[in-house]
């Protein structure tokens, strides 16, 4: 049996034609709230510009979900994010919740048509893709809210001027501060003891000022298999266990296909790896996964676990929908131990 099993009534989330999210509904983020999954969701209405906004869905069970508004509950606002709002991370401060998320500085659209990049797709969706022009740089912005549906952005977390998207913050603070993984794509080079784009660690006492470790100090994970080889990138933030922190993370391999893997972090000094997967736990194989606005990718933004039950991974799925994977976590944690 596979270490991690594809939820049965997958799609948990799929765009409805017509609507403000009809394009695509995908790499959600999604926390434990009183008693039921919020489910913040990256939405996308128009091919043409390809800007990402976020929903909001909530679910009692985990497992299905329904739509909490009729519109985006946060658009763009800034001009670092005038090309869309991507990929939620969702953390608890206090009482109120902490999003991380990727801030897009370019609209896409236009890029993409410039290469025929969705049509091409249309015409050929099993085909592995060689790749997706750039869009202008990404950032990794923070917002604040008390309820997922009203926020206050808190700026940037990455370093200004580099690309550097898959910022996720820790669910608390480790030694009394803040924890961030990322992923500056231009940080390679001998100087940063990498050549591509891997997964780093940054610190920070007030969310504000971090320290980055350039020039290689907080360097954490980089490509090793084949299926990674690519590029890696954080992918949930981490969830804590006994045995230390579980990240979920994705890999892509040379023919930009996305899968997922994992690792297990020391609880009190996470610039340890404790184990690692050799192989991936997930790759694209359903029709939904393989079909869609980007073919061939499966991609995890959030994992949830309460102590005697399984593990619900929810990802994006061919930039569609919504998928949800799930995995014992005692069988998971010993595979990453043994």
């Amino acid at each position: 049996m596979a270490l991690l099993e594809r939820f049965g009534g997958n799609p948990v989330l799929e765009p409805v034609p017509g609507a403000w999210d009809g394009v695509s509904v995908f790499n959600p983020g999604a926390v434990l709230a009183d008693g039921r999954v919020l489910m913040l969701y990256r939405a996308v209405g128009d091919i043409r510009e390809y800007v990402s906004r976020f929903g909001l869905a909530t679910s009692k069970d985990g497992y299905e979900f329904e739509r909490a508004c009729d519109g985006p509950v946060f658009e763009p606002r800034h001009g670092y994010e005038v090309g869309g709002v991507e990929d939620a991370r969702i953390t608890r401060d206090g009482d109120d919740f902490l999003v991380a998320y990727a801030a897009v500085s370019k609209v896409p659209g236009p890029v993409y048509a410039e290469m025929d990049f969705f049509r091409a797709a249309r015409e050929d969706p099993y085909r592995e893709r060689p790749g997706v022009p750039p869009l202008g740089e990404s950032y990794t912005g923070l917002l604040r809210s008390p309820d997922l549906r009203t926020f206050a952005s808190e700026g940037l977390l990455t370093p200004p001027g580099v690309d550097d998207r898959d910022g996720v913050l820790f669910p608390e603070r480790v030694n009394g501060r803040y924890v961030m993984l990322h992923r500056p794509s231009s940080w390679v080079g001998p100087r940063y003891g990498t050549d591509r784009p891997s997964i780093w660690l940054a610190y920070s006492h007030d969310l504000k000022t971090w320290d980055y470790g350039e020039g290689g100090r907080h360097l954490l994970m980089t490509p090793q298999a084949d299926w990674e080889r690519a590029k890696i990138g954080a992918g949930p933030p981490p969830v804590r266990t006994d045995a230390g922190w579980l990240v979920i993370y994705h890999g892509v391999d040379d023919r930009y296909v996305y899968r997922v893997g994992a690792a297990l972090l020391d609880l009190d000094d996470v610039s340890v790896v404790i184990g690692r997967t050799d192989d991936f736990l997930l790759e694209p194989e359903e029709d939904y996964e393989r079909v869609g606005v980007i073919p061939n990718v499966v991609f995890p933004t959030a994992a949830l676990w309460e102590p005697g039950r399984e593990l619900l991974v929810y990802y994006g799925a061919a930039d569609r929908v919504c998928g949800l994977a799930t995995a014992d976590m005692e069988e998971l944690l010993d595979h990453l131990l043994s």
